[in-house]
């Protein structure tokens, strides 16, 4: 039996709250290491955002609205 095999019979032994635990580490793992400027420059962007809600200056669409945009880009894109 492979080391992969052995693995896999003994994670599916675990709860399903553990085998999710390590298949998130598992896919975590997959991850190259973070850019150091993105994730500076995406915390600075939702910092931005944050303060845009708390000062009520912010445009909220909803799900609807959303998902037709979605859908509408879709469809010009398959033409």
């Amino acid at each position: 039996m492979s080391s992969r095999n052995a693995v896999l019979a003994q994670a599916l032994q675990l709860s399903p709250e553990e085998r999710a635990d390590v298949a998130k580490c598992l896919i975590a793992s997959l991850d190259e290491p973070a850019d150091q400027h993105v994730e500076a420059a995406w915390l600075a962007e939702v910092e931005r955002r944050l303060q845009d809600v708390e000062r009520g200056t912010a445009t909220f669409v909803s799900w609807d609205v959303v998902r037709e945009r979605i859908a509408a880009r879709l469809r010009t894109t398959r033409e």
